[in-house]
């Protein structure tokens, strides 16, 4: 039977949501079991561990409460259900991310042979290209809690305190299994030196570079940037890999806009002529595009969606960026 520590292990693992931990001592277990004579037992208990971790990362999301204390005002906490089929990727990008989700449904086995999966991401591309949704992708599909670090309680003026808070961050990914999210990363991953760089934010910047060399937890740590230009390059390497996100092109265009509007629409819309008119828009703009749409459809009570609608709308978002770009000017 079980000793003390290890059942004390087993549900400590658990409520954390260590897998690699908890099959860990699942196994030494077993190999108690066998040592006193109780082989059926054994071989019952191991071929359970075997199940489980070919099913890890379907499972229900490990539960975490709302953090408490001062993690409240530095991780929002979520539980997302997207799944990857909901993505609209290049061939490349997808194949990353299958990768990344493989590797963590098998890390057990992966660990076991002194070996790591990847964890450690950095996302890069413009604005609207999927960078967000990635991060509650993988929660998804990994059954995992997205815990998105709140840069406005993370960053403050005082000297110390956000490389402080910023461990706080760290240890809670070795306390609880999740998603931790980076998002807008330059915040504090610039490059040192620059003529705006004050010495805070490089302190700021050496101790991540230091805590994410260092961090052996089974979380993914994700960091998202639109300008992967201004970063500090000895960032890149501390990473497992880098995804970039690109702006749709015209036949990712066509599958996202009769994903979103095709049940709706009337016969013989000619799509690809409206994902030429929406060339240069991203994702979260196409989208923006066709959902106006059916909004428009419902308060003017039309039963489908006409091609003229579709232009009309994506004409208008083409304008809203035009303007958006010039203001950047």
């Amino acid at each position: 039977m079980a000793s003390g520590e290890q059942l004390k292990a087993l549900l400590k693992s658990h409520a954390e949501g260590d897998d690699d931990r908890f099959f860990s001592v699942a196994m030494q277990v077993a190999a108690h079991e066998a040592r006193r004579g109780h082989g059926r037992l054994a071989e019952e208990l191991r071929a359970l561990i075997d199940r489980a971790k070919s099913g890890v990362g379907t499972r229900a999301p490990v539960p975490i409460g709302r953090p408490r204390g001062e993690l409240a005002n530095l991780l929002e906490a979520s539980h997302p259900s997207a799944r990857l089929g909901e993505m609209i990727l290049g061939d490349a990008l997808g194949q990353q991310l299958r990768r990344v989700i493989r590797e963590q449904r098998h890390a057990g086995r992966i660990v076991e042979r002194g070996l790591a999966p990847r964890r450690k991401l950095l996302l890069t591309g413009p604005p609207g290209t999927g960078k967000t949704l990635t991060a509650s992708v993988l929660a998804g599909e990994l059954g995992f809690p997205l815990l998105q670090v709140r840069l406005d309680g993370l960053i403050t003026k005082y000297m110390g305190e956000t490389a402080a808070k910023l461990r706080q961050v760290f240890e809670a990914t070795m306390r609880t299994r999740g998603v931790y999210f980076f998002d807008e990363f330059d915040a504090i991953g610039s490059q040192r030196g620059m003529a705006n760089d004050v010495g805070e934010i490089r302190r700021v910047l050496n101790s991540f570079l230091q805590m994410i060399e260092q961090d052996r937890s089974h979380s993914l740590v994700i960091a998202a940037t639109n300008n992967p230009g201004i970063l500090d390059p000895a960032l890149f390497r501390r990473f497992d890999d880098v995804l970039h996100y690109e702006l749709p092109e015209r036949a990712q265009i066509v599958r996202l806009l009769r994903a979103r509007l095709s049940p709706a629409a009337v016969k013989r819309v000619r799509w690809s002529t409206l994902a030429e008119l929406a060339g240069g828009l991203s994702y979260a703009e196409v989208a923006r595009a066709a959902d106006e749409v059916l909004k428009d459809a419902l308060i003017h009570e039309r039963p489908l969606v006409r091609e003229a609608d579709i232009r009309l709308m994506l004409e208008e978002r083409q304008t809203i960026a035009a303007r958006l770009s010039a203001a950047k000017v």
